[in-house]
C-alpha cells in the first residue's frame, strides 16, 4: 500500500494507524501518563514558539508525516515553519522538530526505526523522545556533516535552535509532578 492509498483508507476507520514499508499497524491505546506528557510536550513547544516569536507552528498527534511513498508515522507532537497549513491537511511536509513519547510497545521503534525514518527528512533538525517514567529527554540533533547529535536532558532547558525555541525538560512533566506531590 502507498501513502496515498493508506491516507485515503484510514479516513474513514475507527482508531489510529501507521503505515510503515507499506504495511498498516494499529497503534496501541494510551495510558493517561503518556497522554498527560504528549500534551504537556505539546503546550510547552507552543509556549516557546510565542516566547521566541517565530513563524512556526506546534501541532499535537493526529497529524501524519510522510516519510517516503510507503511510509507515514503520526508523531505526539511536532513543529514546522513557514506558512501556516491548510486547515484541512492531514499530513505535514516538512517538520522541523518530531516528538515521540515512549511507552513500553514503542520504546525500541522510537530509538531504531522512528530515528531513521524521521532523519531521512531534510527538514528535520530536532527529534525529540520524552519518556514519561524516567522523565526525561532523548534530545536527537541535525548536525554538521550528517552528523546525529545526541543529549539526554532531565533539568535543563533544550536549545531547539533552527527554529530558535527554549524548551524547558521539566514543563514536560509538570502536569505529572503535581499530581505525584499530591496537589
Amino acid at each position: 500500500m502507498t501513502v496515498d492509498e493508506f491516507l485515503t483508507w484510514a479516513d474513514g476507520q475507527p482508531g489510529r494507524f501507521e503505515l510503515v514499508d507499506g504495511e498498516v499497524f494499529a497503534m496501541s491505546p494510551e495510558r493517561v501518563r503518556h497522554a498527560e506528557v504528549k500534551a504537556a510536550t505539546y503546550l510547552a513547544l507552543r509556549s516557546a514558539l510565542k516566547q521566541a516569536k517565530s513563524p512556526c507552528y506546534a501541532l499535537p498527534d493526529g497529524i501524519s508525516v510522510r516519510v517516503d511513498q510507503d511510509t507515514v508515522l503520526e508523531p505526539d507532537a511536532l513543529v514546522y515553519c513557514g506558512m501556516r497549513a491548510d486547515p484541512d491537511a492531514t499530513e505535514i511536509t516538512d517538520p522541523v522538530i518530531v516528538v515521540e513519547v515512549q511507552s513500553p510497545s514503542t520504546r525500541s521503534v522510537d530509538s531504531g526505526l522512528r530515528l531513521t525514518r524521521y532523519f531521512s527528512l531534510e527538514s528535520v533538525i530536532h527529534y525529540l523522545i520524552v519518556d514519561p517514567v524516567k522523565r526525561l529527554v532523548i534530545h536527537h540533533r541535525r548536525a554538521q556533516g550528517g552528523l546525529i547529535e545526541t543529549r539526554i536532558a532531565t533539568q535543563e532547558t533544550l536549545d531547539l535552535t533552527p527554529p530558535g525555541l527554549r524548551l524547558p525538560v521539566p514543563e514536560l512533566f509538570a502536569d505529572r509532578a503535581s499530581d505525584d506531590d499530591g496537589a
